[in-house]
């Protein structure tokens, strides 16, 4: 297992190195400077079509709004509270500032991204409409671009394990659970086996349901977990409002110094900013892009004008809450934790009545909205690579890999979802960047025929 550790950290520091990051923000700077900033000036829009009724007639599977709220299932939940977590305690408070620039560019990433989803939705082998970046290269491309549409299928099988989040799920519940009620040694395995065969039974019940059944409860669940983690939050911010203004002046001081890093490397803090961030709000990796590509709509240019909403509420409004709850309760700066743990104990500190309790029910919640549409995901990767009558299947192995994430480490897993997620963003910002223009004359014909721009 060490020598697995150590193989994995190494491919990690390969992929996450500046090639990559240059990918993902000089891409999403091209198509900001490409879209002539057509993303910013059309966000009032895509909150507008947030609210507005699908048609019945046209293809796909869920409304703007299931497909905004199952993408953000996919992100919400472990990326804005452990993730965050995990940056600062890797890379300082200025790896916050990074993940914000992130998320800036992720704004124009996601409108074409998810544009193309929608324009090149392709057909199964069973015959049903489906979208994502595999689908975007096979139909946009052509099939001599098989081979890298093969290459995300494979990439997204991995990375959409739902390992991290279950991990992270089990610790917090276990804090706030196991250890006051004494639990130890063998006790705490029986405790984590037990708690991940109870999520991998609620998991199965959600899978047999497929699509329709994920779309409501995404649709239900995560307004309302954001919702109670923003005035969790709010609270804490609110009480402790004074702090507030020399937190931010921290994350923007160490954005550009590295001091708090290890070995005060600038380099080291932007590009963990920047891979917190694409584990956050998946701006440029392309799994956002499948739930997207579900929309029942049959105009891309609207899905891509709701689909950039995304990265705003995930990193730059739900991030930002749990960064500023970490720095002013200082615990990152003694505390020999990260992820959940650090977050946790964060919210004990600002909030000792029943802050880790509140913490843990809304975690949980979001995090297993997360698990739900990580196995939509996984599904139709594996239905890609394999045929979709066979997709079906994944739900037993989504089930056996949740109670693993049950009882791994936290390192181990943490690096395997890293190296997947880079992998991802090559294929993913490679059609986007090359199907650019497509999207550029979609959006010229659709803001020219609207009544609504």
């Amino acid at each position: 297992m060490t020598d697995l550790q150590s193989v994995l950290n190494a491919l990690v520091g390969f992929l996450w190195g500046p090639p990559l990051v240059a990918l993902l923000a000089g891409g999403g700077l091209f198509f900001l400077l490409y879209s002539r900033f057509l993303p910013y000036r059309y966000l009032g829009q895509g909150v507008r079509l947030l609210l507005r009724p699908a048609d019945s007639e046209d293809p796909g599977q869920l409304s703007h709004f299931q497909a905004l709220s199952t993408a953000l299932s996919g992100t919400l939940g472990m990326g804005n509270v452990a993730g965050v977590a995990l940056a600062i305690a890797m890379g300082g408070p200025g790896a916050i500032f990074w993940m914000w620039m992130s998320a800036l560019l992720g704004i124009a990433t996601k409108f074409y991204t998810c544009t193309l989803a929608v324009m090149f939705r392709g057909k199964d082998s069973e015959g049903e409409w489906q979208g994502g970046p595999m689908y975007v290269i096979r139909e946009g491309l052509g099939q001599r671009w098989q081979p890298l549409a093969l290459f995300f299928a494979f990439a997204g099988l991995l990375g959409t394990m739902p390992i991290f989040q279950v991990n992270q799920l089990v610790q917090v519940v276990r804090d706030t659970l196991a250890v006051p009620m004494g639990l130890a040694g063998d006790q705490f395995f029986l405790f984590e086996l037990g708690f991940g065969l109870i999520l991998a039974l609620l998991v199965i019940v959600v899978a047999l349901g497929q699509l329709p059944r994920l779309g409501r409860v995404t649709a239900v669940l995560v307004p309302a977990m954001v919702v109670g983690y923003l005035l969790l939050t709010a609270v804490v911010l609110i009480t402790h409002a004074s702090e507030v203004p020399a937190a931010l002046a921290l994350i923007i001081r160490d954005a550009f110094s590295g001091e708090a890093a290890a070995g005060g490397v600038l380099g080291a803090v932007i590009i963990t900013g920047f891979r917190r961030a694409a584990f956050s709000n998946e701006a440029g990796i392309g799994t956002e892009a499948m739930a997207h590509g579900a929309a029942r709509t049959c105009e891309p240019v609207r899905e891509g004008l709701v689909a950039m909403l995304g990265p705003i509420i995930d990193t730059l409004i739900v991030c930002t809450c749990t960064a500023l709850v970490i720095l002013i309760s200082g615990v990152w700066q003694s505390a020999d934790v990260d992820g959940v743990t650090l977050t946790a104990l964060a919210f004990q500190k600002l909030f000792p009545v029943g802050g880790a309790w509140l913490l843990a029910l809304l975690v949980s919640v979001l995090s297993m909205s997360t698990v739900f549409t990580f196995w939509y995901y996984g599904s139709k990767c594996l239905g890609f690579l394999i045929g979709a009558k066979h997709q079906h299947h994944y739900v037993w192995i989504y089930a056996t890999l949740v109670v693993c994430g049950a009882v791994l480490s936290l390192n181990l897993i943490v690096s395997l979802i890293d190296s997947m997620y880079a992998l991802m963003a090559i294929p993913t910002m490679t059609s986007a960047l090359l199907l650019a223009p497509k999207v550029n004359a979609a959006a010229r014909r659709y803001f020219a025929t609207t009544s609504e721009s």
